[in-house]
């Protein structure tokens, strides 16, 4: 299977639900174990998933942003994991090369990499002393200049898809320049080596495990951008991440509506899903997600139909369909449990990782308290 030969949406939509199949089997073992599913990436990486969001200028399929979220959406319900995983790849590789971030040169050599490969990126950013990236604090991981490029030494934490990553965007301090740079870094360089530090209770398959860098030499040019203090841009591509729990709950309500029209207790003829406070909370999964699923499609086709200034217009928007998707997932997967009762709390089935996985999306950018400001700052603005 070669997602790139194909055409149309459709085909690469069914193509991929057949790809995926073999995940669902997975998810239960991965989160178990909390072990990397290097098979799934492996199959998607074969099947050219991972290039579909190259731009068609540099070779890859350039798909929309539409219709990246509604395929990360098809991955999530069969494992979140995974596609929280890799859908920071799609989205970067969708991001640098649309906007022009890096030398032209160097993300051509990335991009015709990306397809001949597989090869994977993501972003390493978050520090133990900093947290997340988005509250800005300056990085401790430092970029030290040499006669020959740089020398970066830190331990960058909550780096996902480490196990298999192939680029790492580093952000480090430039010493003795009062300024903060983004570097490429080669995983096989060395001085690069992963921690397995990954322990939480949701995500298990992320692999997002501490990287640490000691005295790893880069060149010149690996300083691919210059960041510069204050409010970033808006960032369409990371509506992946409301996708993805999009796609869990989903997963979840699949769960409850086949639990609800098959169980049959022996106090009631015919299955619980005739019950009126059973339909009650089928009806309000269905309603949740569907408003999510309408929210997040629009403004992600409202994204891929603007130009720049339109859509740097866009933050607000962008972080609260973030917000909203993300807090509906978790209550209808909560919802999805009291459907199934207290056999949604055994080790064998999967809502009880539907829950703790959902959860995660907490606590990925934007944060909500952070949006909410956003929000109350854009209607101040309009308003006056």
């Amino acid at each position: 299977m070669n997602l790139m030969t194909l055409q149309t949406k459709e085909e690469r939509r069914n193509a991929l639900i057949e790809l995926i199949q073999p995940f669902k089997d997975r998810a239960a073992k991965h989160d178990e174990e909390a072990s990397f599913p290097f098979e799934n990436f492996q199959e998607l990486k074969d099947a050219r998933y991972t290039a579909l969001t190259v731009p068609k200028k540099y070779g890859g399929a350039g798909i929309s942003l539409s219709e990246l979220l509604s395929l990360q959406q098809l991955i999530a319900e069969a494992d979140g994991s995974t596609a929280l995983a890799v859908g920071w790849h799609m989205g970067i590789t969708r991001h640098l090369g649309e906007n022009n971030v890096w030398d032209e040169a160097k993300y051509r050599r990335f991009a015709e990499d990306v397809i001949n490969t597989g090869a994977l990126i993501n972003n390493a950013a978050s520090e133990p002393a900093t947290g997340s990236p988005t509250r800005g604090g300056k990085p401790e991981t430092t970029a030290t200049k040499t006669e020959d490029g740089w020398v970066l030494n830190g331990r960058k934490t909550f780096t996902t898809l480490a196990p298999v990553l192939d680029y790492i965007v580093v952000s480090a301090s430039i010493e003795k320049e009062d300024r903060v740079g983004n570097f490429l870094v080669k995983s096989d360089l060395s001085g690069v080596r992963v921690k397995e530090t990954w322990d939480s209770i949701a995500m298990r398959g992320t692999g997002s495990h501490d990287l640490i860098l000691e005295n790893v030499p880069i060149k010149k040019d690996d300083l691919v951008e210059n960041l510069t203090p204050g409010e970033k841009p808006a960032a369409g591509w990371l509506l992946h991440i409301p996708a993805c729990y999009l796609g869990i709950a989903r997963a979840a309500q699949r769960h409850a509506v086949e639990f609800a029209s098959n169980y049959s207790p022996n106090s009631m003829e015919g299955t619980i899903s005739e019950l009126p406070n059973i339909k009650q909370k089928l009806g309000d999964i269905e309603l949740a997600l569907m408003e999510s699923t309408y929210f997040l499609q629009a403004v992600a086709n409202e994204w891929d139909a603007s130009e720049e200034e339109a859509r740097n217009r866009m933050k607000p928007t962008l972080g609260a369909v973030k917000l909203s998707v993300v807090n509906k997932a978790v209550e209808a997967v909560d919802l999805a449990m009291r459907v199934a009762g207290a056999r949604s709390l055994s080790r064998q089935n999967p809502l009880q990782r539907y829950y703790r996985d959902v959860r995660a999306g907490l606590h990925n950018p934007p944060m909500d308290d952070m949006t909410i400001m956003q929000l109350a700052d854009k209607s101040l603005r309009e308003m006056k």
